[in-house]
């Protein structure tokens, strides 16, 4: 049988990285959304949809007649916890609600989450965290996602599930949750600045222990959840499979930038980092680098917020790999490849 898969959120670290490892499969159709839209090929088509707007959403999905998998990874930034339940809200509520009924062949609904649902990003949280921990006080819209989901699956023969990873770490440019566009990008300002890598997270988080979610293979566990019968209408915790500490990985990104590190020092990125366009535009004409626009290669907030972890921060994936996903990454390598990767790009020097 064919397989059309609807990618919601196709621009994203998560979702382009989806929509290359169908392609690469060679058996997939994909149809991407994204607000920015994009170029489309033989088995690639991508519209520009605000799934924030019911109508223009419903108009833009009427035709999509052939899908048989929906993959989820949409995400709208607000300033709080509470705000963030809204929006993100409505837009899965939208994509569902106009894809159902047209449809007709649809077997699944794949959900990507996060470990907010055990309440990683409100302070120390049991680790590791299982996808049968109870849900935390709300407000948080990943549980609320999921129970719209099961709650709509009910009686249906498609089936759903969903995808908690841990950081995820890929190529992606505009996205706001990229941490290592964010090392990549504080590197190699400090090596043009002369100055020593320093850690700036919060005191303590340099030596905690946490895990990371290589994009790729996240994109492979995505696809397994959708088509494996066993995996059917469940959540799955999805990590590389090793535990690492910064202060053992830092020196080693340091050594790969050709850098000294000094001790750690914790200052805000997003502060700091805010009158350096004008350094990286300079860069960029002096390294001959790709013109991406600083707001595209930068994010400083949530760098911010993934080093102000000052406590444990992993999951237990063990639960995939006993209904049959088994793939691992190295963390390290990972990181460095990804470096290695930005450099052929000329992303950075």
């Amino acid at each position: 049988m064919s397989k059309v898969a609807l990618v919601v959120g196709s621009r994203g670290v998560i979702g382009g990285n989806l929509i290359d490892h169908l392609l690469d499969l060679g058996d997939w159709d994909v149809v991407g959304l994204s607000r920015r839209g994009g170029p489309s090929s033989a088995h690639l088509r991508n519209i520009s949809v605000d799934l924030l707007d019911r109508t223009d959403t419903f108009e833009k999905l009427a035709d999509l007649s052939d899908v048989t998998h929906v993959f989820y990874a949409a995400y709208q930034d607000r300033p709080t916890w509470a705000e963030l339940v809204p929006p993100n809200l409505a837009m899965l509520v939208n994509v569902v609600e106009a894809i159902e009924p047209v449809a007709a062949g649809l077997r699944h609904v794949s959900l990507m989450q996060g470990y907010k649902v055990y309440g990683a990003h409100l302070g120390p949280f049991k680790t590791p965290a299982k996808e049968s921990d109870a849900n935390h006080m709300p407000p948080e819209f990943n549980i609320d996602q999921q129970d719209f989901l099961e709650r709509t699956q009910k009686g249906k023969t498609w089936t759903w599930s969903a995808l908690r990873p841990s950081v995820v770490c890929g190529f992606g440019l505009g996205n706001p949750m990229n941490l290592t566009m964010v090392i990549a990008i504080y590197a190699a300002m400090s090596k043009e600045l002369g100055i020593p890598l320093r850690f700036p997270g919060k005191a303590g988080a340099y030596d905690t222990l946490l895990e990371m979610t290589d994009a790729g293979l996240l994109a492979r566990a995505t696809v397994w959840a959708a088509t494996d019968d066993r995996a059917a209408n469940q959540a799955f915790n999805i990590n590389n499979g090793d535990l690492f500490r910064w202060n053992d990985l830092w020196p080693k990104i340091a050594a790969f930038f050709d850098l000294e590190v000094a001790p750690p020092l914790h200052l805000s990125l997003a502060d700091v980092m805010a009158d350096k366009e004008p350094l990286w535009n300079a860069m960029v004409a002096k390294h001959d680098l790709e013109p991406h626009p600083y707001s595209d290669v930068s994010s400083w907030t949530f760098g911010d917020f993934v080093f102000g972890w000052d406590y444990d921060f992993f999951a237990d994936g063990t639960k995939a790999r006993r209904l049959g996903f088994h793939e691992f990454v190295d963390t390290e390598k990972m990181f460095l490849s990804l470096f290695t990767e930005f450099r052929k790009r000329r992303l950075i020097p």
